[in-house]
């Protein structure tokens, strides 16, 4: 497992749909080292910390698997790294194999998952199309993020090494199906209960989650 590339980006100013909207989704590799700090990498900010950023979504991290996938989805499009906006371009973690409360070392730097990626509108204004955000949920194919739980500095080439897994583990693809999900089965219901005892998980996910319960039980 390894990070393929250090991506960075300031909020700028697009049009999109006659309005001006401020995004910091156009990333670009970042060369040599880079400071990971708790918020964010040195070079690197949110513009609507409403929904993006703090602590929980420290770093967005994208396989490079997937980039394949898009290829095909996207024929002809040009498809540079960090184009989904990622902070990481990984090799070798994939939704279905990382799970909520998974440590790792990268760098000098140390980090948790915390949740899946869900994207909003501004995926579309990266790629300039309206249906990008659904095709990228339904993709299954959406990334996750990390927590950062030790300062320090990374760069391309590092070795992402696992410090521990969850007790509870329960994959990030998982936690994504679960959410769009329209029902839930025994199985759903297990995991869902597994994922609330992640202490990573944030409170947000897990009120929604629990308002699902809620809802099931009725």
């Amino acid at each position: 497992m390894k990070l393929v590339s250090v991506n960075v980006g300031l909020p700028r100013e697009v049009t999109w749909h006659g309005k001006i909207v401020t995004t910091a989704i156009f990333k670009q590799p970042a060369e040599g080292r880079v400071r990971l700090r708790k918020l964010n990498l040195n070079g690197d900010r949110q513009a609507d910390l409403t929904v993006h950023g703090g602590e929980h979504k420290a770093v967005y991290c994208y396989p490079v698997e997937h980039y394949a996938y898009w290829k095909k989805e996207l024929p002809g499009r040009d498809l540079p790294m960090a184009i989904f906006g990622e902070n990481f371009t990984t090799e070798g973690l994939l939704e279905d194999s990382v799970h909520l409360g998974d440590r790792f070392s990268v760098g000098s730097a140390e980090a948790i998952v915390t949740q899946p990626r869900l994207p909003c509108y501004k995926l579309g204004v990266r790629f300039q199309a309206d249906d990008m955000v659904k095709r990228f949920l339904a993709s299954a194919r959406t990334g996750f993020y990390l927590a950062v739980t030790r300062e320090g500095e990374v760069g391309s080439g590092d070795e992402i090494k696992p410090l521990a897994r969850n007790p509870r583990a329960v994959p990030v693809s998982e936690i994504t199906r679960l959410y769009v999900a329209k029902r839930y089965g025994a199985d759903d219901l297990a995991s869902v209960h597994r994922a609330l005892q992640v202490a990573a998980f944030p409170e947000s996910w897990k009120a929604y989650f629990r308002e699902r319960l809620a809802k099931t039980n009725l």
